[in-house]
């Protein structure tokens, strides 16, 4: 018999996206998912001929000779995502959306897709990922009122800052068991209404920002800063959210957040919101990726701190994304 697999990426974007997808398709699928950095998951799937797979906001560039097996191995798959690929595979069996625009993030593919079926879940996940404009003439044009918004905001970022740490125990509630949750509702309000797990993972992200707002930068000029974070759970967990924090309260600013690990750093990046695109080309020279907007590096030695200081100072932000 046919199995179908849904998979994604464990933060506001990935879960929301595939949220929206099962209530349009209540079909029975095994969910892969796993925290914000855990995306080479497309090859831990045990799919066979004849078998369908739903992916949602996972980079194709670590998943595409999985993929390429997968399709040739007769696996139906159908692709939702918003990051940079230079070499997407051609293949009948593959059924791609894939959009770089840096106004645009998977949950609101698959609203486009779905016709609007489930707008409310997109726009917690285009709230999540950080696109509140996007999500606020979304919401206009669908006669969301502005006390809805906010309800819908706060609930994609606690689901956003619930996917980053470096393992589960970092985290308020697996990803995986959070999709769960969010699948029972229809409509999110109501999941704020009856959920206690929303005011828990709120309050844990609102300590752990203070923590964080009160690092001093490293180093900082009048279009970018950095900060370094200590290693800690609350870092682990912070580290996202602490980026588009910072970006939001300082638009014309490029911010770059580093948390200590081992002997180099994990990296969060954020171009300016006034000129949106550059993160993934900066963070690409380093062995990192991501969108335009937004980008992330999983492992800078420590002896490339200062030149990555120098390239983050001098980027230019603003230039239009890769393929």
């Amino acid at each position: 018999m046919a199995q179908r697999f849904d998979i994604c990426n464990g933060d506001a974007d990935g879960l929301c996206a595939a949220v929206q997808w099962r209530l349009h398709e209540p079909a029975p699928a095994a969910l892969l998912t796993g925290l914000k950095r855990e995306i080479a998951l497309v090859g831990r799937v045990p799919a066979k001929a004849g078998d369908e797979l739903n992916v949602f906001d996972l980079s194709m560039r670590p998943n595409r000779g999985a993929l390429q097996r997968l399709l040739d191995a007769g696996v139906r798959v159908r692709y939702f995502d918003h990051h940079v690929v230079e070499d997407m595979p051609a293949h009948p069996l593959l059924e791609s959306h894939v959009d770089t625009a840096t106004d645009v993030c998977t949950s609101l593919l698959v609203d486009r897709h779905l016709g609007g079926a489930f707008r409310a879940w997109a726009l917690v996940g285009i709230y999540g990922d950080n696109l509140a404009a996007v999500a606020d003439r979304l919401a206009l044009d669908s006669n969301v009122d502005a006390g809805d918004c906010a309800l819908l905001r706060r609930l994609g970022e606690a689901i956003n800052y619930n996917a980053y740490g470096d393992e589960e125990r970092d985290v308020h509630i697996a990803p995986r068991d959070l999709h769960a949750i969010m699948l029972r509702y229809r409509d999110p309000r109501d999941m704020l209404a009856y959920e206690p797990v929303v005011d828990e993972i709120d309050a844990q992200r609102h300590s752990d920002l203070q923590q964080a707002l009160a690092v001093a930068p490293l180093w900082q000029d009048a279009g970018a800063s950095v900060r370094v974070l200590p290693d800690a759970p609350w870092s682990r967990r912070v580290l996202g959210c602490i980026a588009n924090e910072l970006a939001n309260a300082e638009p014309q600013r490029a911010h770059a957040v580093l948390k200590q690990q081992g002997k180099g750093y994990a990296v969060s990046v954020r171009a300016p919101l006034a000129s949106p695109s550059g993160a993934h080309a900066l963070c690409s020279r380093f062995g990192g990726g991501g969108r335009a907007r937004a980008a992330g590096i999983d492992g800078l030695a420590q002896d490339e701190l200062e030149r990555f200081i120098c390239a983050f100072a001098n980027a230019r932000w603003g230039e239009p994304p890769g393929p």
